[in-house]
């Protein structure tokens, strides 16, 4: 006879069935949920789903079930919210007349509109309008009464910088912090950089940079009939190669940790259209647009995987990020993922240490060497040293999961940081996602590997 505890208000709860696991019922799904998505990882499977009301979106409700393979044991996150005192459920505004308000205000292009409800006591019925403009994709919530704005958001994920990237970029490669932009030329010293790579996964029906994991959308796309992709820096098609490269090998190498469904799609990228020195990821459209101000950005490897790092959490999590704590992880998590990348080939040095992240980037706006945007071994406390801003935060995230990879080696590292992300809340803490991060390494690897993951987590003051 199987015996599932009671679901709680929120946060995550053991559900244990008697028995095998083969023989295991699955916990009943509450009523006034819609299936967002279904995700395999080492351990299990993820469903995700959207909290409704009388069949609308409640906006942030969610709910989740996470199936462990080996034991049928079933982990409930419960994030429904309270939905009381709706006073109507027919909007006294137009969904015509809502987008047309908030694309002139913005300045962007109204891509959709949908009726939700805004949790509360009382609840409200709202519109959220989505607007593309030249900065990433804009969220509004209108309410649908009398069109007052609620609450807007710009939805991109940002890195503070802009890169160039070789192998991983030129920096690094020639172990060289004297080397700087000169507005994109081709000048000797950088030509040793160059190395010439094999370019897997392309469609092979086309001619263009369109493949398995990565999807070029830049204006002027390159196209070789011969798939010959041979350009230097000072050429528009060299940054859609890098691009190109750098997404599918992070892809390749998830696959090799054995995750054969994190993000395992093609990925869009960009490298036009933004003239700041600055990229994001914007999950409303699943786009990667990098910059072209100072070095441009995605001549840096690190700065590709930094920003593909927001696509793997987003695909993992639906909604990852809104709340500080967890926006801090995502970039912390960035900048982590674009380390242990350049972990495969990069030489660590004093002159250039693996630590420091975007290495080439960076030569453009810092003067101190080496040329770091940001470094992941830093000295930061959890929570002394927050500073409520996701990039200077998301440090202390990134240094925990450095010592994580001190301890356990690459591989093993990453593994247990990437199954971990399938177990977190989208408005996780650090203590939460570490905690998660902890019981993962245990059931991958066994108690000393968790007790190692513990310790770098304890030396931030995380847990």
């Amino acid at each position: 006879m199987n015996r599932w505890l009671a679901a709680t208000a929120s946060g995550a709860l053991l559900v244990t069935a008697a028995g095998t696991a083969a023989h295991a019922a699955p916990p009943p799904v509450p009523d006034g949920l819609r299936p967002v998505q279904v995700r395999q990882s080492l351990l299990g499977t993820h469903t995700w789903y959207q909290q409704l009301y009388h069949g609308l979106p409640v906006l942030g409700g969610f709910f989740a079930t996470h199936t462990d393979s080996a034991t049928g044991e079933v982990t409930v996150q419960d994030g429904r919210l309270e939905v009381r005192g709706l006073a109507s459920e027919t909007p006294g505004v137009a969904a015509d007349h809502a987008r047309a308000s908030v694309a002139g205000r913005t300045g962007g292009q109204a891509a959709r509109s949908e009726l939700v409800v805004v949790p509360g006591a009382p609840a409200k019925l709202a519109w959220v309008v989505v607007t593309r403009t030249g900065h990433g994709s804009v969220r509004t919530v209108l309410d649908a009464g009398n069109g007052a704005q609620l609450e807007e958001k710009n939805l991109v994920k940002e890195a503070s910088g802009t890169g160039t990237v070789f192998a991983p970029n030129p920096v690094a490669a020639l172990q060289n912090e004297n080397l700087t932009d000169r507005d994109d030329a081709d000048y000797p010293a950088l030509r040793a950089a160059y190395t010439t790579v094999t370019l897997d996964h392309l469609d092979g029906r086309g001619t263009t940079l369109q493949g398995s994991y990565a999807n070029n959308i830049s204006d002027g796309a390159v196209r070789s009939a011969r798939r010959t992709f041979a350009y230097n820096r000072s050429q528009p098609g060299f940054e859609q190669v890098m691009g190109y490269y750098s997404i599918t090998s992070a892809q390749e190498y998830l696959h090799t940790l054995g995750f054969g469904d994190v993000n395992n799609e093609p990925q869009d990228y960009s490298t036009t259209g933004l003239s700041d020195d600055n990229s994001f990821y914007d999950p409303d459209t699943d786009g990667i647009t990098f910059g072209t101000g100072g070095v441009d950005d995605a001549e840096d490897e690190e700065v590709i995987w930094h920003e593909y790092g927001h696509a793997i959490q987003d695909d993992q999590v639906p909604g990852f990020g809104e709340a500080i704590e967890a926006g801090s992880i995502g970039e912390g998590f960035g900048d982590y993922w674009a380390f242990t990348m350049s972990q495969a080939t990069s030489p660590d040095t004093r002159r250039t240490p693996l630590a420091c992240i975007a290495d080439w980037d960076s030569t453009a706006y810092t003067d101190d060497t080496p040329h770091c945007l940001r470094r992941v071994d830093g000295t930061k406390m959890y929570p002394a040293d927050l500073e409520g801003e996701v990039h200077a935060d998301g440090e202390i995230w990134s240094r925990a999961l450095f010592d994580v990879n001190t301890a356990l080696g690459r591989t093993r590292a990453n593994r247990v940081i990437i199954e971990a992300h399938f177990g977190f809340d989208p408005n996780t803490t650090m203590p939460a996602a570490a905690r998660q991060t902890v019981k993962t390494a245990k059931a991958l690897y066994g108690q000393a590997a968790a007790d190692k993951v513990r310790a770098a987590f304890h030396a931030r003051g995380i847990l």
